[in-house]
Order: C-alpha cells, then structure tokens, then sequence
C-alpha cells in the first residue's frame, strides 16, 4: 500500500482532521486568527500551525482553545471512534454528533440548553442541528439577530418563538422560518424537554 508522504493531503491524518475541524469551525464563528489568539490566549503562529495539521497542541492547550470556540473540547473526538473515510463528508451516525454550545456556570445565557451538529461539517452553506430545551431554558434574556434564514421543527414538547414583538406558542409538529436579521428569541415555557430541529444559511453557530 502506497503512504502519502504528505501528511496535509491525507485526509484520514487525526492532526490534520483536527485542524480542518478547528478551522471550520472558527470561519462558522465568525472569528479571525487573531480573535481566537486574544480569547485563548495562544499565539496567531501556534493556532495557524494547528489548524494546517503542523502542530499537535496539548490537552490543556485544545481546552483553551474549545472554551473560546465555545464548545466542549469534545467536538474535536469521535466518541464512537473515527467516522469511515467514506462517510465522514456526508454521515452523521447519532454516537458522533457533536455538541455546539454548553451549559456552565460561567454562561447564563445557555443554561438548560443543548446544541448538537447533525451537518457532516461546517463547510457549506448550509447548517443543521437539534436543540433540546430543558424546562424553563432559553436562548438568553435579550433578542438577537444575524445575516441569513433559519427554519426548524419542533419535535417534543412546546417552544416560544419571539420575532420582535410577536410572540409564538410551538408544540411538538409545528415548525417556522424566518430572517435571521429579525430579532428572536426562544425559549421552552413548558414543564418538559423540548426537542427542536433547525437549519440555517449561511451557516451562524450561537455563542454561548
């Protein structure tokens, strides 16, 4: 069997796929190089070698750097092991999806809410995911807005959608799509876990 002798091109490389994953990952953020340096404090130099699959950081170094991604620095592991070479572009299998943002005792914001990507990656335009809303769990106090168009379907339990100042009761079935430049909210008012699917483009991730 032939061996790439270049580790770049070599997509089943774990210290290249954890450099694309970190990439893309920063670009759905909306961050530059220097923006994830500030708020890890790791060098631009370090994190660009990092994200080309030339440097392996530290457990503690990739913590640092996954809390100012704002995920868990899970997101950079397979739990079920590597994803097949053939499936990783296209397949999500439920053990591998991967957590957005999380819950901490240093974010409000968030509390009672879980992100997870069901999208293979972060590449295209095109963002998927499923949220579940604990009891009582929001999206923060304040509406926000950002470029694009998202859409989703509630699947358990009952969700209040607010669009400036219209406010929208969801129960398990219903779905919506709006303009992301809208300002929105949501929140779970029932007294069970709701379960959401949703899509948006371009692809915007929340920050925690």
């Amino acid at each position: 069997m032939a061996i790439n002798e270049n580790p770049a091109t070599d997509a089943l490389d774990p210290l290249v796929q954890l450099g694309a994953d970190m990439r893309q990952l920063r670009k759905a953020r909306r961050l530059k190089l220097a923006e994830l340096a500030d708020a890890s404090g790791k060098s631009v130099s370090f994190l660009s070698k990092i994200e080309r699959g030339l440097a392996r950081p530290s457990i503690a170094a990739l913590q640092d750097i996954a809390e100012a991604l704002g995920v868990e620095i899970g997101w950079f592991f397979q739990t079920d092991g590597p994803a097949p070479f053939d499936e990783r572009p296209y397949i999500v299998r439920a053990g591998r999806r991967r957590r957005l943002a999380y819950s901490s005792v240093t974010s409000t914001d968030y509390l009672g809410m879980e992100d997870y990507l069901l999208s293979a990656n972060l590449d295209g335009q095109l963002a998927l995911g499923v949220t579940r809303y604990a009891p009582g769990a929001s999206s923060g106090d304040d509406l926000y807005s950002h470029d694009g168009e998202e859409a989703g379907l509630v699947l358990e339990g009952e969700i209040e959608l607010k669009l400036d100042d219209d406010v929208f009761h969801l129960s398990a079935g219903d779905s919506f799509s709006f303009p992301s430049n809208i300002l929105h909210r949501f929140s779970n008012p029932g007294a069970v876990t709701a379960v959401v699917v949703w899509a948006n483009t371009p692809i915007t991730l929340r920050q925690r």
